[in-house]
């Protein structure tokens, strides 16, 4: 078929765009462990220029209270694709590696994207998946194993189990797991590996540096370019965005775009390269940006920008190495102004990035403090889109659509959980600006044992305490443990925790 010019392809779009009113386009970007600090619209002394990041923040809304339901990626993609908190969940705190899996998705679990394809929107995903898998070896057996050796066995002419086209989405094109990390360096399209790995990795013609220590020995396809996963998964989501208006411009769409970005290895494309005065990792983040400023002006080149809501925002905060580096060689502090780094249950390892943008429904230059979670992605695209959400569904999210709309009496969320690396073991529960963490220690980084962070710990107000309790408004950095000073609102905070443990649920039945 001949590609039509995109003013074709935009006129097409704005024919269509009466009848799409009421359903507007969804476009939802997940980056992979950047910090609420590595955003110059949240972090004035960041390092690193992001004018598409903060061009979203003046025409949208800019969430400053916002929060990874968990501290580390896989838990967090299933919360955002389910509603559900992880914890909840068999094996709900594991972050899989290579070919682990199965999918923490249930079989009939309603997800974000069945939901919108339900109410006639065209879906597909792009990018990391790492929600779990199932691939089989020769003998068809499954392999759910982790480990190096276990990818080996590998049958790669059997189809993929468990990904996304089977849990609501149309198309999808990306990876397993962490795509320059996790030893299957190949893609997925759709539901087979088409170009399997053929030889081992490399790495002494990759970049060395600090920021590289995360690329671990694996096998390598021969289409898979280990500095430019990210321009690929930009040229396939512009490939579906413009394919999705020429052929069908009376329908809305839902892209799920999953960047590389910034986890690490920091392997910046080469145009990128020494262009952001940072570092490579900043180099990354820069990269990260541009690809944002990319996906954006694919939407108004088409036409179809003002009758789309993009959703930027991040699985949970700045890596230890990243941290631990740009805070010595750059002055740059990913987590600022937070405590904690991802996998800690502090505020720095889930407090995130979170930039709404609508136009005409939602007024440009908005800052919201209202308390959110990356699980109320899914009963506020439910109330856009006009679904109806069963009562074994989304369990743990929140409508935010009257905070969009800027209502006065928009409800408030009650309460927030989170869960650290160790999942269910290591629960925390916001209310208000009271904070309770249900275990001893950050919950995920062991700061005593590992060099980089030694220089980062703080004095224990209660050392010996089982938990922990802080006040936000009046100690936001989390130094003053009041666990031993105010026994009786932890016990409070504690019942309140087990409760909804114990209900299954800490939103409301639809």
């Amino acid at each position: 078929m001949k590609t039509l010019p995109l003013v074709l392809i935009a006129f097409l779009a704005s024919l269509a765009s009466a009848s799409a009113a009421q359903k507007p386009n969804i476009l939802l970007i997940l980056a992979d462990d950047l910090g609420y600090g590595d955003v110059n619209c949240y972090n004035d002394r960041s390092k690193v220029a992001t004018p598409h990041l903060d061009r979203l923040a003046r025409e949208g809304m800019r969430f400053t209270d916002a929060h990874s339901p968990a501290t580390v990626c896989t838990p967090t993609r299933y919360s955002l694709m389910t509603g559900q908190m992880a914890f909840r969940v068999p094996n709900g705190g594991a972050v899989f590696q290579g070919a682990g899996g199965p999918s923490l998705i249930a079989t009939g679990r309603l997800t974000l994207p069945a939901m919108l394809k339900k109410q006639g929107y065209a879906t597909a995903a792009v990018g990391k998946w790492h929600v779990g898998l199932t691939f089989r070896d020769q003998a068809g057996e499954a392999i759910h194993s982790g480990k190096l050796e276990e990818a080996k066995r590998i049958d790669f002419s059997c189809r993929v189990e468990g990904g996304p086209v089977d849990h609501g989405f149309d198309k999808f094109f990306g990876t397993a797991c962490c795509p320059t990390t996790d030893w299957i360096y190949a893609f997925i399209d759709g539901d087979r590996v088409p170009v399997p790995p053929a030889a081992p990795l490399d790495k002494s013609k990759l970049p060395q540096h600090a920021y590289a220590n995360d690329c671990r020995p694996g096998f390598i396809a021969p289409d898979f370019p280990m500095e430019e996963v990210d321009l690929v998964f930009l040229k396939k989501s512009r490939e579906f965005l413009e394919q999705h208006v020429r052929e069908t411009p009376g329908e809305p769409f839902f892209l799920y775009h999953a960047a590389q970005a910034v986890h690490l290895p920091s392997f910046a494309a080469p145009q990128f390269k020494g262009k952001s005065g940072a570092g490579p990792h900043g180099d990354f983040i820069h990269q990260l940006d541009w690809v944002v400023g990319e996906l954006i002006g694919t939407l108004e080149k088409l036409g179809v920008a003002d009758n789309t809501l993009v959703i930027f925002t991040s699985d949970n905060g700045p890596e230890v190495a990243s941290v631990v580096h740009m805070r010595a060689d750059h002055g740059h502090d990913g987590a600022r102004p937070w405590r904690g780094i991802k996998r800690d249950s502090w505020e720095g390892g889930h407090r995130v990035p979170f930039l709404v943008r609508w136009p005409a429904r939602v007024k440009p230059g908005t800052t919201s403090a209202h308390l959110t979670s990356l699980t109320d992605v899914m009963a506020t695209l439910a109330a856009i889109s006009d679904a109806k959400l069963p009562a074994n569904a989304a369990e743990d999210s929140f409508n935010l659509l009257p905070v969009l709309l800027g209502e006065a009496d928009a409800p408030s969320r009650p309460y927030l959980l989170t869960q650290a690396f160790a999942g269910g073991r290591t629960l925390s529960i916001r209310r208000g600006p009271w904070k309770y963490l249900d275990h001893p220690g950050s919950g995920g980084n062991r700061y005593e044992s590992n060099p980089g962070l030694r220089p980062f710990i703080l004095p224990e107000s209660a050392p010996d305490s089982p938990g922990h309790l802080y006040n936000l408004d009046t100690d936001p950095g989390e130094t003053r443990n009041l666990y031993a000073e105010r026994p009786e609102l932890v016990k409070e905070m504690k019942a309140l925790l087990e409760q909804t443990k114990t209900s299954g649920r800490s939103a409301p039945r639809f």
